[in-house]
């Protein structure tokens, strides 16, 4: 698990909470962590909507709950003729830290590739936010014994020729896109194996520092149940959670899984 490297729990909203749910939600984390607490050397991220990053900001700074602000995504320009579309700048401006790049769903449905991931992961690097960027592979990739392939090149399409020390402050998320909203969770075998194939593939790209710095999540359908199982793996440093994120009192027992 972490351990110096520290443990990183994500929550990612999806397209759920306006800001009066926000607030309610915050309110009931925080009572929960203030009667357990977090874990030393971990770190709780929320990515809710846009529309609800200010609602996030004033509750946290109101209950005081040790959450770091986070996106779902970002658009790789500074400004221009994008609709819909929100730049890295406007993020770093709300306080944003941590900003997921290349979703699977966004992958899937926003036709982002590789190339465009990579864009993002530099927007976000340049405003001095630290990308937590998204690789997995499909169940047939994982039938055809190309998991393990799939997701390095993915790590290498956003991560090669930077900097080791850029490098060492991403995180990054590896979710198997079989197990994404299915119920279906990878084993700790499984998502110890490829997080410690991304860990060497880290070390290939930038050197053995920032192989043992970064972070490396799992995201998957996690449960309380299966989270402290998954966190004793191999190179897995925390989790980017989904469903289970949306409940204060779920997200609360894997904040604390294991400790």
């Amino acid at each position: 698990m972490g351990g110096e490297r520290g443990v990183l729990v994500s929550g990612n909203w999806k397209m759920h909470q306006d800001h009066a749910e926000t607030a309610k939600f915050v309110q009931e984390l925080a009572a929960l962590l203030r009667v357990s607490g977090v874990p030393a050397g971990r770190e709780v991220s929320i990515h809710p909507p846009f529309t609800s990053l200010p609602a996030l900001q004033a509750a946290v700074e109101a209950e005081r709950v040790p959450v770091a602000i986070g996106a779902q995504t970002c658009h790789f320009a500074e400004a221009g003729a994008y609709t819909g579309e929100v730049s890295a700048q406007m993020l770093a401006r709300l306080g944003v830290a941590y900003v997921i790049a290349g979703h699977s769903e966004r992958r899937a449905q926003c036709g982002e590739t590789d190339e465009v991931v990579r864009s993002k992961v530099d927007a976000i690097c340049r405003h001095e936010m630290r990308p937590v960027l998204c690789v997995g592979e499909t169940a047939g990739e994982r039938r055809h014994g190309a998991a393990v392939a799939k997701v390095r090149w993915q790590v290498a399409a956003a991560l090669a020729g930077r900097a080791a020390g850029t490098v060492a402050s991403a995180v990054i998320a590896y979710e198997p896109l079989w197990a994404i909203g299915a119920g279906q969770t990878a084993t700790p075998g499984d998502a110890g194996e490829m997080c410690s194939a991304i860990r060497d593939e880290v070390g290939r790209l930038a050197g053995p520092g920032a192989a043992a710095a970064v972070r490396i999540q799992y995201g998957g359908s996690v449960t309380p149940a299966t989270a402290a199982a998954l966190l004793g793996a191999d190179s897995v440093d925390g989790f980017l959670v989904g469903g289970a994120s949306l409940d204060a009192g779920q997200f609360a027992a894997i904040v604390r899984a294991g400790a």
